[in-house]
């Protein structure tokens, strides 16, 4: 009947509005305590049911840490990592971590290293922007193409680099593919025939964020920044500065301004 204890904290938990993990961890913990084991034993069963019977993905146990990361200022410290950077542009940083990214997927580690979650969104996207920002304010629409190359970077190193790794779901899945249409391929022959592959996609996607960083160099600054405001007919005309002393005092004692030549 002891045994039962797990129940009673679930009905008490919830009946006084504990926070649902913590119920469900205290009647855990109850109920081995009632059939005798200890709490090594107690919390390996706990994890090993967790893990055999999870419907979460791991990325969606990431984010409150990352969210977390990004309230005690992450992005910030990140911008200011990359701005101390004097070469650093954002085609250099988005090429390395795209190589970076395509030899651990190619080293079966797609998916604990990288993502968007976890790199992209928090990490690799700001460092992006900060290094442009070194050329003067972004536009609206130069942040959102380098935020685009920055997601697209990671997509294409993972998914162009976990072909090369023999075990990987994809390549079993393109063999069972090519044997359901007569083609009879071995796993490995898969895996050597995504090495040029990969690195042709590393080349062409390479060549993309060169021409991006040319592209961001020769691009002007925003309408409305740099001290400029847009005329009526459609160009820039500089923002009048504010008059100083000497200019004021100037404009009293010349005729035209009406100082003691206009007496």
């Amino acid at each position: 009947m002891i045994a039962l204890l797990g129940i009673a904290v679930v009905v008490v938990g919830f009946l006084i509005r504990i926070n649902p993990l913590l119920v469900i961890a205290a009647a855990v913990l109850a109920t081995g305590w009632a059939v005798g084991f200890d709490f090594a034993h107690t919390l390996a069963v706990f994890g090993h049911a967790f893990n055999e019977n999870r419907y979460v993905s791991i990325v969606f146990l990431v984010l409150p840490v990352i969210g977390l990361l990004e309230r005690e200022g992450l992005q910030e410290r990140a911008r200011i990592l990359i701005a101390k950077l004097r070469g650093a542009t954002v085609g250099r940083l988005l090429i390395i971590y795209m190589l970076f990214r395509q030899v651990m997927s190619s080293l079966g580690l797609a998916s604990a290293v990288g993502g968007h979650a976890q790199v992209v969104r928090p990490l690799l996207a700001p460092m992006a922007e900060a290094a442009a920002e070194k050329d003067g304010p972004l536009a609206p629409d130069t942040r959102n193409t380098i935020r685009a190359f920055a997601a697209s970077v990671d997509n294409i190193g993972a998914f162009f680099g976990e072909d090369v790794f023999l075990a990987m779901s994809s390549v079993l899945l393109i063999k069972g593919f090519l044997e359901q249409n007569h083609i009879i391929v071995q796993p490995l022959s898969i895996s050597l025939w995504s090495i040029p592959t990969a690195i042709a996609a590393a080349l062409i996607h390479g060549t993309r964020l060169w021409l991006l960083d040319r592209k961001l160099k020769q691009s002007p600054p925003p309408r409305g920044e740099a001290g400029e405001r847009s005329d009526p007919g459609g160009g820039q005309t500089p923002t009048a500065l504010p008059p100083t002393r000497n200019s004021l005092r100037e404009l009293s004692t010349s005729p035209q301004g009406g100082g003691d030549y206009a007496r």
